[in-house]
């Protein structure tokens, strides 16, 4: 029996998004990992520059909230939208590359290239909607993300004891970003194409209106704020917590690497495929609720065990949530928006996620100089605290029905 168009759309969408999650491991451990390794460890980077750095990506999703629109407008296919957007973030670290001895050319190059990889965000779940079948949706997404988890925490690795032996040299790590960029938009043009919605006129704040009339997705919208910005807050500290000897630890790449990097991709490969499947059966409000439980436990530990055990433990619960955290993500605008406007719900989260970002990246440096990063800690999981008793009515609505 020959298969269908649908059957054949998701097949190939599906294998290109398996080799592209091979340079988009490998990438992943820029913004986790070795951004702020070099910013503090390397090139001893004023809290400006590192809050810009953490902060990149955040500008990046408030700049993809307006791409949609402009997608919209010009006709683009979300494909080729999404590979310039990798493209130019090549040149970024092409640039850093080139010029190894500035601070100035690797905090713009980082910032750069990091905020034109978030651009892709809000289009990237209009593929998925329109290709990936309903019933397997968080199954297909979740196998993606145990790859990409795999060759993460292995770069991860083994970068970072490159890194030892170079003597500050970090300018072919970047090449390598550089490299990988241009293979993640190759192989999304490589996907069927897709598009939105065409408009007439360019109406960048359309999408906002789906908040006014849609009384569920505000109320998950806010909640989700509360919930980003605390994760946001604490995880802007992660590499500088174990970095910085002020800190009490001052570990160099090789560590570093392997507990902001390695340990939560390899505990990320273990969980992903369970939160897709759960995700595809379970009901929403439940999981969401669930997976905060892992953001809140994680952040405390690891702030609060003083010792090279105690920061693994943490990393390791924060890995499980992350793991959850990237599926619902990534994948909730196809549960509860209608179908043609998917990208349209999911620039409006990642406006939301990109506001929280930049004022997390800067709180964070702030607040850590101030008091120290334990109380960052503190605030950060008592917003993930309060995010999730927001959801508690819709949570005992759903036990009850159930």
């Amino acid at each position: 029996m020959s298969e269908t168009v649908a059957e054949q759309n998701w097949k190939r969408t599906f294998s290109m998004d398996l080799l592209r999650s091979v340079p988009m491991g490998v990438t992943e451990t820029v913004g986790s990992t070795f951004a702020m390794f070099v910013a503090v460890g390397l090139l001893q980077l004023d809290s400006l520059s590192k809050s810009a750095i953490i902060g990149g990506p955040a500008i990046g999703l408030l700049l993809g909230f307006f791409t949609v629109a402009l997608v919209r407008r010009l006709g683009l296919s979300v494909n080729i939208a999404a590979a310039i957007g990798w493209g130019v973030a090549a040149i970024g670290y092409g640039l850093v590359a080139l010029n190894p001895d500035s601070g100035s050319i690797f905090v713009a190059g980082v910032v750069v290239a990091l905020l034109s990889h978030a651009l892709a965000a809000p289009l990237q779940s209009q593929i998925y909607k329109q290709h990936y079948p309903d019933k397997s949706r968080g199954r297909l997404f979740s196998t993606v993300g145990m790859m990409k988890a795999g060759v993460s925490a292995t770069f991860g690795y083994f970068a970072g004891m490159w890194l030892l032996g170079q003597g500050g040299n970090y300018g072919p790590l970047f090449w390598v970003f550089s490299i990988c960029s241009v293979l993640k938009a190759g192989f999304t043009i490589g996907m069927r194409p897709v598009y939105l919605r065409k408009t007439q006129k360019l109406s960048p704040f359309q999408a906002l209106e789906h908040l006014k009339t849609d009384k569920v997705f505000r109320k998950l919208i806010s909640s989700w704020m509360l919930l980003g910005f605390g994760n946001l807050l604490c995880m802007a500290l992660f590499v500088e917590f174990i970095t910085n000897p002020n800190y009490g630890f001052g570990y160099g790449a090789e560590k570093v690497s392997l507990v902001t990097t390695t340990i939560p991709m390899l505990i990320f490969i273990v969980s992903v495929f369970v939160w897709g499947a759960i995700y595809d059966k379970m009901n929403f409000y439940q999981l969401r609720v669930i997976v905060n439980a892992f953001f809140f436990l994680g952040i405390l530990v690891y702030f609060h065990s003083p010792s090279y055990t105690g920061l693994c433990i943490g990393m390791a619960l924060h890995g499980i949530g992350k793991s959850g955290g990237t599926v619902l993500w990534s994948l909730w605008t196809t549960k509860f928006a209608p179908a043609a406007s998917v990208g349209e719900y999911m620039s409006v989260h990642t406006l939301f996620t990109g506001v929280r970002g930049l004022i997390s990246a800067y709180l964070a440096f702030v607040i850590a100089q101030s008091f120290g990063p334990g109380i960052v800690s503190v605030v950060g999981a008592s917003c993930i605290l309060i995010s999730s008793l927001m959801l508690l009515p819709e949570l005992l609505a759903s036990m009850v029905k159930n």
